[in-house]
């Protein structure tokens, strides 16, 4: 009985420095999951796209002035900030998500399939005029083998985002020149996200990534090196209006499986 005591008493620190040892490894892990848009941002405002939409919302982007641009794969639609539609197009399916930059808005398409090796995508860059949506220019962008499926605009540059084949374990970010022409590939250290990454908006030192199942929404810094990881949902959107107010878009289908697309006003 002594020598059994004896056991115990020796056991129980190891026992118990085991047990926290890894209750702190699993809280290290987890920490970088955050609702950083929750803790950070108020929801003020909703703004609804009027009218309904056969497929769903891919992304938003907006001239920070009056006027908000949406992409529902396969049409392309101008509003005003209340949601009221200027202009409303027939576009090339699969329209992904887009950006505004001098007066043209550009738009990641691709006109092949999504997350396969590379072969099987046919990935652009469609631009548009920013006021009536009259087509202006078409750029390939090869680079993208996965499938060309977000853009958005950062000092100069383009960064371009796309698909992701299941059993990959990080994501590539395509940077471009004004003129598209191919500059390097960056590499999120993210591990695998279903179909890639959808949305992409670079704002307050830091870029925005949404995805698809989860995480959601990945926040790096300016070299692409994980900050956090949250499963706030911004994988139908996300653009910064001004440095303290962002929007992030959503879509829901009806019954009749149409679309519709809002935008949720976030004010820090």
């Amino acid at each position: 009985m002594n020598k059994l005591l004896i056991l115990i008493f020796i056991l129980f620190p190891l026992t118990t420095k085991l047990f926290s040892d890894n209750n702190t490894n699993a809280l290290s892990d987890t920490n970088i999951f955050k609702d950083s848009i929750i803790y950070d941002y108020k929801l003020i405002e909703t703004i609804e796209c009027e009218g309904l939409y056969p497929m769903h919302l891919q992304g938003i982007s907006t001239d920070k002035n009056t006027n908000i641009y949406w992409s529902f794969t396969n049409e392309l639609v101008r509003t005003d900030l209340k949601g009221k539609v200027l202009n409303r197009i027939k576009v090339l399916n699969h329209h992904g998500d887009l950006c505004y930059e001098q007066g043209k808005v550009y738009v990641a398409v691709n006109l092949g399939k999504f997350n396969e090796l590379a072969g099987q995508e046919d990935s652009w860059v469609f631009v548009y005029n920013s006021m009536n949506l009259e087509e202006l220019a078409r750029y390939k962008v090869p680079e993208l083998v996965h499938g060309a499926g977000g853009i958005s605009f950062s000092k100069g540059k383009f960064f371009v985002v796309g698909g992701l084949p299941q059993g990959f374990t990080e994501n590539y970010i395509y940077e471009y020149d004004s003129n598209f022409k191919f500059i390097k590939r960056h590499i999120i250290p993210s591990g695998y996200t279903y179909k890639g990454i959808q949305t992409a908006e670079f704002h307050e030192g830091q870029w925005w990534f949404g995805c698809y199942g989860n995480p959601k929404l990945i926040k790096t810094d300016a070299n692409f090196q994980i900050l956090e990881k949250s499963d706030f949902n911004a994988s139908y959107g996300i653009v910064a209006y001004s440095p303290q107010r962002l929007f992030i878009s959503n879509s829901k289908a009806n019954a009749d499986k149409l679309h519709k697309g809002s935008i949720g006003i976030y004010v820090k």
